[in-house]
This record gives structure tokens, sequence and C-alpha cells, in this order.
């Protein structure tokens, strides 16, 4: 069988005896005469089960159980099991044990609990039964860590470093989140990594894609709905803020939603209460909130379209996801971690990105940031035959790196009108500026995404020194 079987009991006939009995089923066997030299063997060996005796000299065998459970059984380096490894099966055994024993060591995470003399036949079937639950939660850890992987941020750039750093502080606390950013630049991978970092990382993560839900159904969907709340409310249905309780929810696109859905939110994150769409009680929720949104929420507020007190509950800690032009030099791990994954997801070689090509890509503007660069990974990954070469890449990415890559046309010279000489100085400086704008506009047939990056300023900041400006696209000129 393969199976690894712990005894650990300070009596030497009992280990002997199931030794014999285990080994002469195929069971590997290891054995402890303490709790303390239990847990220094653990990491080394790795049991499937551990057959646990309660009474122990030195510690006890309920505190090898819950040591057992909280992860405390280390290697010298202090590295534990490895990660998505299950921990093993606990099996508690005892000479004179009580009921009170047998229930602690249950409520602490113990399989069952024998009484000696060890019956053969029990405990063979105990045994079983104790290595199919592992087998299983080996799979369940498997697939989770799966999973998760699809969900791991990428990168060691200075921006990417960056944001680790402000994501370990703020995960541990049940702050509320507000994560900024353009599409595609993982804002929902970030809400992913605090919530996993968080002590709430084992209960529910519920992700909410406010701009996918129809106005008229986003309420009966976070709140959730008596039956005959409305026409076609033909039962009750718990809302996504009701499933969440205890864990995290996450409010994508946060910016798109209903006034009236956003007072009621505001009303959750106040008192902790939500009330079904079609009720008039209450119920109790404690739910972490984590939102998103690529809007600029205080001009929203400033416009009327977003609740300021909402605004100010949501952005208790705020916290930007940059843009991939923001750091190219993630691009060759992000083509690697991308092309991995795809060619597992779809039966296929793994493929190698050449240097040529990365370096195209990284000198790409990439307008719809990692969302695109996986979409054009996925697109190679499927297509090329071998290793991908600047050749393989889209022609528009080409074409587009290398039309940057000629110098652009001087900018036209600044006319200075003759009542410059009068104006102030800020007045002077804003003439000037926008000149320079209304330039590299032209000069980047007004694409915003390529001129902030010619500017030096972010996308948003970009609109809104055009709004200050006076500057708007109707002002396109020829180049």
């Amino acid at each position: 069988m393969g199976k690894s079987i712990l005894i650990v009991d300070d009596e030497k006939n009992i280990r002997r005896t199931v030794r014999m009995v285990l080994e002469g089923e195929g069971y590997a066997v290891e054995e402890a005469s303490s709790g303390e030299e239990a847990l220094a063997r653990l990491p080394d060996i790795s049991p499937d089960v551990v057959l646990l005796d309660v009474q122990l000299p030195g510690i006890s065998g309920h505190d090898v159980l819950e040591s057992l459970r909280r992860g405390c059984a280390q290697d010298a380096e202090g590295t534990g099991r490895p990660p998505g490894q299950p921990e093993p099966v606990a099996i508690m055994i005892s000479g004179h044990g009580t009921l009170a024993d047998a229930v602690r060591a249950t409520k602490a995470g113990a399989y069952d609990f024998l009484e000696k003399p060890l019956d053969r036949e029990r405990l063979l079937l105990t045994l079983r039964n104790a290595l199919e639950r592992r087998a299983m939660a080996r799979e369940v850890a498997g697939l989770r860590a799966l999973a998760e992987g699809r969900f791991e941020m990428v990168g060691q750039s200075p921006a990417m470093t960056a944001l680790y750093a402000q994501i370990a502080k703020v995960a541990p606390t049940r702050t509320r989140v507000l994560i900024t950013g353009e599409s595609g630049t993982g804002k929902e991978l970030i809400a992913r990594a605090i919530h996993r970092e968080s002590p709430l990382r084992d209960r529910p993560f519920i992700k909410v894609n406010c701009a996918a839900i129809p106005p008229e159904l986003i309420e009966s969907e976070l709140f959730g709905h008596e039956r005959g709340a409305f026409t076609g409310a033909a039962a009750r249905k718990r809302g996504l803020f009701e499933l969440a309780d205890g864990g995290t929810i996450f409010l994508d696109e946060i910016g798109d939603m209903s006034l009236s859905a956003q007072a009621k939110v505001l009303r959750v994150l106040e008192s902790g209460e939500l009330s079904r769409v079609g009720s008039e009680s209450s119920l109790k929720v404690d739910v972490r909130v984590l939102a998103a949104t690529n809007r600029d929420l205080q001009a929203a507020v400033a416009s009327g379209q977003f609740r300021e007190d909402l605004f100010f509950r949501l952005a208790v800690v705020p916290l930007r996801a940059p843009a991939l032009r923001e750091r190219a030099t993630d691009i060759p791990l992000l083509c690697q971690a991308f092309a991995a994954q795809i060619a597992r997801d779809n039966g296929l070689h793994d493929k190698r990105f050449l240097p040529e090509a990365l370096d195209v890509l990284a000198a790409y503007a990439w307008p719809g940031n990692v969302r695109e660069l996986r979409n054009v990974v996925e697109r190679l990954v499927i297509l090329c035959e071998g290793s991908i070469g600047a050749g393989d890449l889209p022609e528009e990415i080409v074409a587009e790196v290398a039309r940057r890559s000629r110098p652009l046309r001087p900018m036209a010279d600044l006319q200075l009108p003759p009542e410059a000489a009068n104006l102030s100085l800020r007045e002077l400086r804003d003439l000037v500026e926008r000149q320079v704008v209304r330039a590299k506009l032209d000069e980047n047939d007004w694409n915003i995404s390529r001129t902030a990056q010619v500017l030096g300023l972010e996308r948003t900041n970009l609109h809104k020194k055009m709004r200050a400006l006076g500057i708007a696209r109707d002002d396109r000129r020829d180049s």
C-alpha cells in the first residue's frame, strides 16, 4: 500500500505489537515514544495517519493533537508541511479513556478514538477509513492549490513590490479596502490576495460584478428576496451578502452600482444589518467588504452619481493596481506564468518565449493591461508550434512598437500671442501647458494611454488636466 503510519506510545510492547499487525498489511510504520519525539520527527516522515496515545510522558496526546492542528510540527528550518499537503489524520488510543477524553479528542479534530487493548479488525477498518479521508483531503488540497494558482499575483517590479507590502499590512485586519486601477490590471487578484492572507481565509469569498447585474436585479442579488416580493420571485432567495456572512465580499465595479443599492450597502456597513427585498425584518451579517473600480469615484461623488458617505466608508485604505506599462519588467514573468497555465489547461506542451519576442512585448503600451497580455499569450500558445519569436506576434503589436520606436516628429513651435507679455505666471504656464499637451495628443493620434505615458502622467490625471485646460476631443486636429 505504501501508506505511512506513525505510532506514538510510551509502551514499547504496544508499539511492537501494532507494528507487526500493520506491517503484515503492507503499511510503512514509524514509532515515537513521546509527544516531543513525534513532533520532532513528523516533518521528516510525513505520515498519513498518527496513532496517538492519550497518556504520554511529557506533553500529552491531546497537546500533540492540538499542535498538529495548528501546524506546529516543523523541521529544523521551521518549514513545516509542504504547501497544499494536508495534515496527517489522527486516531487517539487509550487504555483508560473516558467519554470526556473521546469528546475532547473529537472536538480537537481526531478522526476516531480507540480503547486498549486494540481490536485488530477494528484497528484495520478505522485505518482504511482514515486513509480514504486522507486521500480525499489531499485531492481537495490539490484542487484548491490549482484554483488559487489561477489567482496568483505575478511580478517583481518596484510597483508590485510596493503593492505586496501594502497587502501584507492590510490583509490581517478587518478594515475595508478600495482598489482602484484601469481595466485589466488585476484588481480581483488583489482582493483575493487580501482575503487569502487574512484570518478569514477559510471563510467564503464572494465576488460580485456590479456592472454585470441589471440595475433592477442588483438589490435582489445582493440582499436576497422573499417569496412573492416581485413577479418571478417564486421562492425565498438568500443574497450574496448573506452567503458571504463570516467571510469577505468583493464588490467589483462598485462605481456602476445604482444609488438605491448604494444606500442599502451603506446600511450594511454602518449597522451590519440587511433586509431581503419584500421583507420587513432585518438580518445580522458579519462581512468584510472589499471594493474595486476603474472609475474616478471622487468625480462621481462630485457629479452626484456616487454617495459621498459610502465612498468614505469604502475607501478606508485605498490601494491602486499599477498599469502594465508601469511594470513592463514583469512582462517576461507574466508571459511564462500564463503560458504554463494555458498549456496545462489545454493539454499542450510548454511554449518558450524567445528574447526577441519578449523585447517587443515589453515595448508595447498594453492599453488592455494584464488581461490583454493574457489573451495574446493564449493565442500564441495555441497557434504556435515551437518557441515563440517576434515573427509570431500579432501584426498590430509589432506595427505599433515599430511606429513608437521611430523618432516622433518635432513638436510644433510654441506660438505665444502678443498679449502673453501681459499674462500672469499662472496664465502663461497654462497657455504653454495647453499647447504642449495638444501637440503630444496630435503626435500620438489622440491615444490617451500612449500620450499619458509620453508625458509621464497617469491616464486619469491626463483626463483631468485636459478638462482643466479646456482640451476636448472635438478640438482634434489632423496630424
